[in-house]
């Protein structure tokens, strides 16, 4: 389950940039907005942080999983989006702002909530009362080195410099997608010679957690009346997991391969239900972009 350089180094530095490119596509009147009209982030925050979980615990008594999967399985399920998610909802046209927000607040409210929902765990399947800690400082190092710092230096270019920082997004958008197979790539390589056994033990689990993540997010958002931009962020945040977090808990803390497995077959199978959602919401954007240019006609 180690990482190799290609994501112990590579990704780091790949996710800075694409950061850094999502930081052009913002203003702060679209964090602005996100805080004055905090639904989406309430949502989104509140069915990350419990919900989730909720979720993955009844999977584990649905499928009854053997006890180290049920643990690992729960454990990914309290993680938080990351960059990841932040990109999946810069190619789908989502709410960019909204993603990014939900990923530094979800994140730090986990400092808390994960170890809670992995001590339950631990108690219902192994009967054990072990302590799981996350490193608070450097946690918050993390995020801010890899989520607020570039987006901050993006929307600084982009206020000095707009119009190369409209034609620099292209760039990123395909820069994005190549860092993306490259990920899925080092990950199947990394799991190669065990991945068959990987996939019976935990995929069934993996692949219902992240549809159930993803469908949630679009059906709650769309019963509390969100623009669909906003719902496309709520449902990618839910689907998109940062695994590292779920691998890092459960092979330096807990000292358990098994526990990781769920973290790292989740580390796969997220990137089509991603794909996916991107699809959906730039099928949307474009039909949207379409009426409004006929409309336009018309009206000229």
């Amino acid at each position: 389950m180690e990482s190799g350089p290609l994501i112990s180094i590579g990704l780091p530095i790949s996710l800075f940039i694409i950061m850094v490119g999502i930081g052009m596509t913002l203003t702060a009147r679209d964090f602005h907005q996100v805080t004055v009209k905090p639904v989406g982030l309430i949502i989104g925050t509140f069915t990350q942080i419990l919900l989730m979980p909720a979720i993955a615990i009844g999977l584990c008594w649905g499928l009854n999983l053997p006890p180290a999967i049920a643990v690992g399985l729960v454990i990914i399920a309290a993680c938080p989006g990351g960059t990841t998610s932040n990109l999946f909802t810069l190619m789908a046209r989502g709410n960019v702002a909204l993603s990014i927000v939900l990923t530094v607040s979800a994140s730090l409210i986990t400092i808390a909530s994960l170890p809670l929902f992995a001590n339950y765990a631990l108690r219902t399947y192994f009967g054990a009362d072990q302590t799981v800690t996350l490193p608070f400082a450097s946690t918050v190092v993390m995020l801010s080195s890899i989520v607020l710092l570039p987006v901050v230096i993006g929307m600084l270019f982009r206020a000095w410099r707009p119009h190369l920082a409209r034609r620099a997004e292209g760039i990123v958008s395909i820069f994005g997608g190549v860092v993306l197979l490259a990920l899925v790539a080092g990950l199947i390589w990394g799991i190669r010679d065990r991945l068959a056994d990987l996939m019976v033990q935990a995929g069934p689990s993996v692949i219902l957690l992240n549809l159930c993540g993803v469908l949630l997010g679009l059906l709650i958002s769309r019963v509390a009346g969100l623009p669909k931009r906003e719902g496309v962020a709520v449902a990618t945040e839910l689907g998109i997991k940062n695994s590292t977090i779920g691998m890092m808990v459960t092979l330096t803390l807990l000292h358990s391969s098994e526990m990781s497995v769920p973290s790292a077959v989740y580390g796969v199978l997220m990137f089509p239900s991603g794909v996916l959602l991107a699809l959906y919401g730039r099928r949307g954007a474009t039909k949207k972009l379409a009426s409004e240019t006929e409309g336009a006609g018309e009206v000229g």
